[in-house]
C-alpha cells in the first residue's frame, strides 16, 4: 500500500466521518441522484422484505439465501456511498483548514466615499453587495469589491501564493479586491461587490469540498449510458422470469425461476461498479489537485489534467507568507555598510510595512543603531506610499530617501542628481539573487542621498 494509501486510510477522523455518511446517504432522496446505485438500494429493500415474508412460510427460495443476497446487495450500496463519502471527507477536511484560514473581521463601513469619518462597525458577514467600507494599513478586507478611492498596497499571499504585495487602486483593471487580504500601507474605500457567502473564498470552499461540483458532460453522457443499460438490463430479465413461467405451465411444473436469483443476475448484469464509484472519482481527481496545490474550477479542468504532461508556470516567488524581509544592507563604490545601515534605517521609520520594519530591525541587530534625538535633528518624516513607492526622512537640510529602484532614481535625477555607478547593476543582481534565494528575500540597497 502507498504512503497516500495510507495516510488516508489512517486518518481517523476521515474515515469515521466516511463511514457515519455511508448510512446518512442512504436516504432514498439522495440515492435517486445515482439511477444505477438507486436500482440496487430498491433491490436491498425488496429482499430483505422479502427475507422477512419467507420466514412467514411464504418464500421461493431458502430464508438463508435471500438474507444472503439482501446483505450482499446492502454491502454494494454501502460500499458506493463510503467511496463517495471518503472522497468528500478529504475535500470537506481541506475546505476546513480553508475556513480556519479565514477569520471574521470587523469592517469599518462608511456612507459614502466623501464621507470617511462617518464610520460604523459591522461584522463582515454582515455587509451586503453596494456596501462601501474603509480599509486602512494594516486591517483586513472584509469582503470582495472594488476600489472606489484610495491606493495601496495589499498582501495576497493567502490567495495567490505570491509573496510580493500588489497595488490595488480605483480605476483601471487593478481595482478588485478579494476578502481575507491585507492593506498594508496607504488605505482604500471599497464597494463591496458580493453578498455574505458568495465571495472568491465561500466559492473555493464549496469547490473543494464538493458541494457546488458539476458534472462534466463525459460524466453526463456516462450516465445517460449507464441508465440505458440498467434499463435493458431490467427488461432482459422480466423476459426470462416471463419465459420461465410460460415454459413450466407448459410442462406442467413449478416455476424454477425465483425472484431472488433474478434480482442477484440483475444486479450482476448492471454496470454498479462504475455507478458506484463515478462521482467519488470526480471528487478524488479534484481533491488530488488540491494536494498539489492546483485549484480546479469545474470538472472539465480535472478531465484536462489527466492529459497534461508538462506544466509551465510563470511563477518566482516562493514564499506564501507575504512580509518579505531584508537580510543584508550592500554599500557601493566603497561606502560603509553601517552608514548605508544608518541611513536606511532613518529612512525606513516611517515606513509601517513589514518590508519597513525589517530594515530597522536588521540595523539594529547587525550594527546596534538605536533610537535618537529627533528634535535635536529637527526631522520631518516621509512615510511610505503605493503610489510614490518610498519612505524617508528630512533633517538638517539633508534627505533621505529609501524605496522601489526606479522610484528612488526617478526622485534623484529629477533634483538633478545622478546615482552612483554602482548603485544600478548592483541592485538589479542582489534583487534577482534575492527573490531566487532559499529565502526569497530582497536585499535592500536602493538608498539614495539628495
Amino acid at each position: 500500500m502507498s504512503e497516500r494509501k495510507r495516510t488516508i486510510f489512517s486518518d481517523g477522523k476521515i474515515t469515521g466521518r466516511a463511514v457515519r455518511d455511508s448510512f446518512v446517504k442512504l436516504n432514498p432522496g439522495t440515492q435517486v441522484k445515482n439511477p444505477v446505485m438507486f436500482m440496487v438500494f430498491v433491490s436491498a429493500i425488496l429482499t430483505f422484505i422479502m427475507f422477512i415474508v419467507a420466514l412467514t412460510g411464504v418464500r421461493d427460495a431458502a430464508p438463508g439465501y435471500i438474507l444472503a443476497i439482501s446483505i450482499i446487495l446492502w454491502f454494494t450500496v454501502l460500499f458506493g456511498n463510503f467511496a463517495e463519502a471518503i472522497a468528500e471527507g478529504r475535500g470537506k477536511a481541506q475546505a476546513d483548514a480553508l475556513r480556519a484560514g479565514r477569520r471574521d473581521t470587523m469592517a469599518c463601513k462608511i456612507p459614502s466615499a466623501d464621507q470617511k469619518d462617518k464610520i460604523t462597525e459591522v461584522k463582515s458577514t454582515e455587509l451586503k453587495r453596494g456596501d462601501i467600507v474603509y480599509v486602512k494599513a494594516g486591517e483586513q478586507i472584509p469582503a470582495d469589491g472594488d476600489v472606489i478611492e484610495g491606493a495601496a498596497s495589499v498582501d495576497e499571499s493567502a490567495i495567490t501564493g505570491e509573496s510580493a504585495p500588489v497595488i490595488r487602486e480605483s480605476g483601471g483593471d487593478r481595482s478588485a479586491v478579494t476578502g481575507g487580504t491585507t492593506v498594508i500601507s496607504d488605505w482604500i474605500v471599497a464597494r463591496i461587490s458580493s453578498n455574505p457567502g458568495e465571495g472568491f473564498m465561500d466559492k473555493m470552499i464549496a469547490m473543494v469540498e464538493g458541494a457546488s461540483r458539476k458534472k462534466t458532460p463525459n460524466e453526463l453522457a456516462l450516465q445517460i449510458f449507464l441508465v440505458a443499460l440498467s434499463i435493458i438490463f431490467v427488461l432482459v430479465t422480466m423476459s426470462l422470469y416471463s419465459y420461465s413461467a410460460f415454459s413450466s405451465v407448459q410442462a406442467g411444473i413449478v416455476n424454477p425461476t425465483s425472484i431472488t436469483n433474478l434480482v442477484a443476475l440483475l444486479i450482476c448484469l448492471a454496470p454498479t461498479t462504475i455507478g458506484a464509484l463515478l462521482s467519488a472519482i470526480g471528487i478524488a481527481g479534484m481533491s488530488r489537485l488540491n494536494q498539489a496545490n492546483v485549484l480546479a474550477m469545474s470538472g472539465r479542468a480535472i478531465e484536462a489534467a489527466g492529459d497534461v504532461d508538462t506544466l509551465l508556470l510563470d511563477k518566482t516567488g516562493t514564499i506564501t507568507l507575504g512580509n518579505r524581509q531584508a537580510d543584508a544592507f550592500i554599500p557601493v563604490d566603497g561606502n560603509d555598510e553601517r552608514e548605508l545601515a544608518d541611513a536606511a534605517q532613518l529612512s525606513s521609520l516611517a515606513d509601517e510595512t513589514p518590508e519597513g520594519r525589517s530594515i530597522v530591525v536588521l540595523a539594529k541587530e547587525r550594527f546596534g543603531i538605536r533610537g535618537r534625538n529627533m528634535e535635536e535633528l529637527q526631522a520631518s518624516f516621509v512615510p511610505f506610499t503605493a503610489k510614490t513607492r518610498m519612505s524617508g526622512i528630512d533633517y538638517n537640510g539633508n534627505e533621505i530617501r529609501k524605496g522601489a529602484a526606479d522610484a528612488v532614481k526617478a526622485y534623484v535625477t529629477e533634483r538633478g542628481r545622478k546615482l552612483q555607478p554602482g548603485v544600478r547593476p548592483d541592485c538589479n543582481q542582489n534583487c534577482q539573487s534575492g527573490r531566487n534565494s532559499p529565502g526569497g528575500s530582497p536585499k535592500w540597497q536602493s538608498d539614495g542621498r539628495g
